[in-house]
């Protein structure tokens, strides 16, 4: 997966989200956004997925441009999957509901293709059992996997994950981190912001460390977590990684 960001920025009326920021990955297959709370993260995610569009800058992911138009970014986001902190699950409907309607509304699959798709999904992450389930009958460690079983039903490109484990007690935190891994060793490309410092540290190919909407540096995780060049980034891993 390659990433080219350049003088990326975006604001909130008076709040500057984003601060020119740019950032070059020219191979990984799992990038984690580390960094304070507010530093920018969950909005990098959101304009790099599609969700919001920038003020100004430009990227390109998988080396194609990301697109400007109305059209463009639909197709973009059609292309991707996406979870985020809150599982974001339909609350009035059933886990396999939840994955059925977006392949038949977004990405055009008859009924009976999305049903196939979706018990596959579900069977694939131990949930098949829980298929006529409503979220508020799951666990949230299920809910989440009910999550991610939705956002690569549809075989994305890109895996776009916002903190997926910030909701989860400690147990569910490992199965779902375990997971994720377990994707990446299939091969899935993978963007996610997470706070596990030890997860990004054994899974990822490349971590950026995003503050007040900048890069401050990135690199492998042997040469971030080991060696980082900045004080900031320094300050950071030493608070987050003392206990």
């Amino acid at each position: 997966m390659k990433l080219s960001v350049t003088g990326l920025t975006k604001t909130y009326g008076p709040h500057v989200a984003l601060n020119e920021l740019a950032l070059e990955i020219p191979d990984a297959r799992v990038l984690c956004l580390i960094g304070p709370s507010g530093g920018g993260k969950s909005t990098l995610l959101r304009v790099l997925g599609g969700l919001e569009t920038p003020d100004n800058g430009s990227i390109s992911l998988l080396g194609t441009p990301l697109p400007h138009t109305a059209a463009g970014l639909l197709a973009h986001r059609r292309r991707n999957g996406f979870l985020f902190q809150q599982f974001n699950l339909f609350p009035h409907l059933s886990a396999l509901r939840n994955l059925t309607l977006p392949l038949e509304e977004v990405h055009d699959k008859t009924p009976d293709e999305a049903r196939a798709i979706a018990r596959e999904a579900l069977d694939r992450f131990g949930l098949l059992a829980h298929a006529d389930k409503l979220p508020s009958q799951l666990s949230g460690g299920q809910q989440q996997r009910v999550g991610i079983a939705r956002a690569i039903a549809s075989e994305p490109q890109v895996l776009f994950l916002d903190e997926p484990t910030s909701a989860l007690d400690p147990e569910m935190t490992a199965e779902v981190l375990e997971l994720i891994q377990e994707l990446a060793e299939e091969g899935q490309n993978i963007i996610l912001s997470t706070h596990e410092m030890g997860f990004a540290r054994a899974v990822a190919d490349q971590v950026a460390f995003l503050a007040e909407g900048r890069i401050v540096e990135s690199g492998p995780p042997a040469t971030l977590f080991g060696e980082p060049s900045s004080a900031l980034c320094q300050r950071f891993l030493s608070r987050v990684m003392r206990y």
